[in-house]
């Protein structure tokens, strides 16, 4: 075959390759709707669904993860998020709104400080107050604070919440808090979440903060489709 001939085959063969590529794309969706209303690749959106199911017992049943609302409530709402990121803290204030008004909702917080050390001193502070029974009150006080959160604020919030500060500081140096904390991280990583503040609500990840009439429609899409697979399976059942 002289190089000519060679070269006509190769271009023939790039372009019955490329048209082949092109056609699979084209049969899949590129993107889609979400239940807050924004949009996501559909492949990734299909992964993600897979790895939250692989991921279940993680993501709601770590005892270092602290919980709020409904212990048994309906619908999970897993929040990943850091005490100096600003839309975290207003995330954090639509999660307490949703809780308020809905009493079946289950709150799961899982620690990322992506925002270097001072988000660390924090993360291992929050879940060490724990151990003195002051979760709650330190948290909210952590996210309340206007400024830097760092080493001096952190122990100072921690005071004015009633924290013992020098068994905080001890404890927050345990192995489990360290553990903890590199869970969460790892977790993150599997479900593609890099940065904060980010949400997983039912089967889908939604990064950014959520609105509340988006979040409420989150919530809607899990129970409907907790209700339908009740249904399905109840049906196959006779």
């Amino acid at each position: 075959m002289s190089k000519q001939n060679a070269g006509l085959v190769a271009v023939i063969g790039f372009l019955v390759l490329a048209l082949s590529v092109l056609g699979t794309l084209k049969r899949q969706p590129d993107r889609l709707t979400t239940c807050n209303g924004s949009e996501m690749n559909a492949l990734l959106a299909a992964d993600l669904r897979i790895l939250i199911r692989q991921h279940r017992d993680a993501l709601l049943n770590d005892l270092a993860s602290p919980i709020a609302g409904n212990p048994q409530g309906d619908v999970p709402l897993v929040s990943f998020l850091d005490y100096n990121c600003p839309l975290c803290k207003e995330m954090d204030l639509i999660l307490q709104q949703a809780l308020k008004h809905d009493p079946n909702l289950r709150s799961v917080r899982k620690q990322l400080p992506v925002l270097g050390p001072a988000s660390e001193f924090a993360a291992r502070a929050a879940l060490a107050s724990r151990i003195q029974g002051k979760y709650e009150a330190f948290d909210r006080a952590l996210f309340a604070f206007p400024g830097l959160v760092n080493q001096r604020t952190t122990l100072a919030v921690a005071a004015r919440v009633g924290l013992d500060v020098e068994q905080l500081k001890r404890d927050m140096q345990g192995p489990a808090i360290t553990d903890a904390i590199a869970r969460d991280r790892a977790l993150a990583n599997e479900l593609y979440i890099t940065g904060t503040p980010a949400l997983v609500v039912g089967d889908e990840v939604i990064a950014g903060v959520v609105e509340m009439a988006g979040l409420r429609s989150c919530i809607a899409d899990v129970r409907t489709k907790a209700k339908v697979q009740s249904s399905t399976a109840a049906k196959s059942a006779f």
